[in-house]
């Protein structure tokens, strides 16, 4: 089975920065050290300035991506929220789908999230030891499939759920131990870092948190949704769900995703506004709830407009 992955590499994704460099100064002359050498004195405006780089730093370390290119994701507000770049946030939503797809209880989406973060950093990697590959590091040799499929986030996270599935009372286990029952990691307790942000993420991504999910981008997108594309992606992740096209005069062509729970529909709706920039989306609306492309970064917005609750429109 898979051996650990993302511990074993030093880690992956947004948050990494570079090692510095090991240099050697040149040597100094005695008749070049003064002769009382002086103490060095920070004065409250240095500290400062020294305070606030520091935060810098550490947003960049933490944020990564989305802060150094003007695209990311967020998941949750105040102290719970979750900055993700846009592949992470993507990934997070198709998981999430997944688990609707084969009725996955919201327990076993955090168990998938620890997993992914700590192998991948939520990346879709195509590499690893030997010859792991994906967001979970799955190994072909050890029976989890062809790396061409691993690659596929859709189909990882179903072999993954199928795996989970097959552990024995897995709804009663801890995050970490459940995950390492299907992982099979050199070092199980590797997960255990990663099981609050995957409770945040589980209850956003799933819906279980209303209008929770958005994204921003800095990167021009296509001025017409490709909307069969985007039925297609999210059936794939989803499965059957009853959507269509459909158009009224004055307005753009738009699709229409049926959402009988509010749960559901606030899963879709993350899973539209976390792929938008691949499908060239605009807007999406839920619940009384609009995300506008334009103003991404602002997150969901009162939708005065929006008529019909139980259904997700894209555009």
């Amino acid at each position: 089975m898979l051996m650990a992955g993302a511990e074993r590499r030093g880690g992956h994704g947004s948050g990494l920065a570079g090692r510095a460099q090991d240099g050697r100064a040149d040597p100094v002359r005695s008749f070049d050290v003064p002769t009382k050498p002086r103490r060095g004195v920070l004065t409250p405006g240095i500290l400062l300035l020294v305070i606030a780089l520091a935060a810098v730093g550490y947003l960049v370390l933490r944020q990564g991506k989305p802060l150094l290119t003007g695209s990311g994701c967020q998941a949750g507000r105040g102290a719970a929220a979750v900055t993700l770049d846009p592949e992470q946030a993507a990934i997070a939503a198709t998981i999430a789908g997944v688990a609707h797809r084969r009725s996955m209880p919201p327990h076993a989406v955090m168990v998938a999230y620890a997993a992914a973060l700590q192998e991948s950093k939520l990346h879709n990697l195509s590499y690893g030891d030997r010859d792991s590959v994906g967001v979970f590091q799955q190994r072909p040799s050890e029976g989890w499939g062809p790396a061409r499929k691993l690659k596929d986030p859709v189909y990882a996270s179903t072999r993954f759920f199928q795996a989970l599935a097959t552990v024995p009372d897995y709804l009663h286990k801890p995050v970490y131990r459940a995950a390492q029952a299907v992982q099979r990691s050199a070092d199980g307790y590797a997960y255990i870092q990663y099981q609050p942000e995957a409770a945040a993420l589980a209850t956003d991504f799933t819906g279980r948190r209303a209008h929770a999910v958005w994204c921003w981008s800095a990167a021009p997108s296509p001025a017409k949704a490709n909307l069969t594309a985007a039925r297609q992606g999210l059936a794939h992740a989803f499965g059957p769900v009853g959507s269509h096209r459909a158009a009224t005069p004055g307005d753009d062509p738009a699709m229409l995703v049926r959402a009988p729970r509010p749960t559901l529909g606030w899963a879709v709706a993350a899973w539209l506004v976390t792929h938008a920039s691949s499908y060239g989306i605009h807007d999406v609306r839920y619940a009384g709830f609009r995300w506008q492309e334009a103003s991404g970064s602002s997150g969901w917005t009162r939708d005065k407009g929006q008529t019909s609750p139980d259904v997700v429109r894209a555009s």
